[in-house]
């Protein structure tokens, strides 16, 4: 059971100097926690300015619990976490994205959910859409996995969980005796394509922990984080890509890993497809008189989403299709 004042260290990397304002108001986040005990592993990548640059805030804020240090190895979202693992020397080892703000109780909620006993080997929380665009704020919740949050407003309590979300996440640090981030899951191509092979390395390493390690991982709707949202996420490009990956990972990881059965039978996904077919689509049909531009771009988002993520589901068990479509979304 992790002590009351476990060490907690947040592992945060990114890849180019654009999200430099993002990452100073994460850091702003960070000493604004009422937990003391962390700290903050940054690894940078591919741009010496974003470390030279993220070192110079954190010594202008006097963050003395700050660690900045620089990927010059295989590069990519996997390979820069596992780099922040091996030089965090917290009990606890926390992930968040380089454009979430931590709420104030973050820290300690996410220590606090440790409590529950050994039994729990990772959490993972809510995190809410901020958008820098108020007018997109119609995309409904049921759509949200497409710009990464994960808001369920009716997970009230604490509850076991397949996997966690890597923009909010921890896991005890025993976890990595077990097994790291997969490289093949989290690659980044940078801008605004925001993905290559899948950005699912968090979804592989929650199910490989639990089957090797046999505990649970749990979401807390305590554990919550803002993340920003920027136009171009709702963009037809972007969610082309986004929900095209998405299909073709969940085809991936049910092959890989049959013995899990959640895994195997997508539980979450079919629940979220049940959603989307018996309450989104009605609700939204019945939008189209009152408000007829928001109830369409509901329904093209919808269409959009669903098409590719189905293409991609395909494409990942026929070998032609699938390379043929790589190209496209690569």
């Amino acid at each position: 059971m992790a002590k009351a004042n476990a060490r907690l260290s947040i592992v945060v990397t990114s890849h180019t100097a654009e999200r430099l304002e993002d990452i100073f108001e994460l850091f702003d986040s960070v000493q604004g926690q009422c937990y003391p005990n962390l700290e903050v592993i940054f690894v940078a990548e591919r741009s010496a300015e974003l470390r030279e640059r993220v070192e110079c805030y954190a010594k202008q804020r006097s963050m003395a619990n700050a660690k900045v240090i620089f990927n010059d190895g295989p590069s990519g979202l996997s390979a820069s976490r596992n780099v922040g693992v091996r030089e965090a020397s917290g009990e606890i080892i926390a992930f968040a994205d380089d454009d979430v703000v931590l709420f104030p109780d973050w820290a300690e909620e996410m220590v606090k959910s440790y409590s529950r006993g050994d039994s729990t080997i990772g959490v993972t929380g809510p995190g809410f859409p901020r958008w820098k665009d108020e007018s997109q704020a119609w995309l409904p919740e049921e759509l949200y996995w497409i710009i990464s949050c994960t808001a369920f407003t009716g997970w009230n309590g604490m509850r076991e969980v397949r996997s966690a979300w890597g923009m909010n996440m921890s896991f005890r640090r025993e976890a990595f005796d077990y097994c790291s981030f997969s490289e093949d899951f989290g690659q980044t191509t940078g801008g605004q394509a925001a993905w290559k092979a899948g950005p699912v390395d968090d979804a592989e390493f929650s199910i490989n922990l639990r089957l090797r390690t046999g505990k649970a991982i749990v979401y807390n709707p305590n554990v919550r984080v803002w993340h920003k949202v920027y136009p171009y996420r709702l963009g037809f490009t972007f969610v082309r890509g986004q929900a095209y990956w998405q299909g073709y990972t969940k085809a991936l990881l049910r092959r890989t890993y049959r013995e899990d059965e959640d895994t195997r039978a997508l539980v979450r996904e079919y629940d979220l497809l049940r959603r989307i077919m018996l309450r989104l689509l009605p609700r939204t049909l019945g939008e189209l008189f009152r408000s007829p531009t928001i109830a369409r771009k509901k329904l093209t988002i919808t269409a959009n989403a669903l098409f590719h993520v189905a293409l991609g589901y395909a494409a990942a068990s026929r070998p032609r299709l699938a390379g043929f479509t790589r190209r496209y979304y690569s």
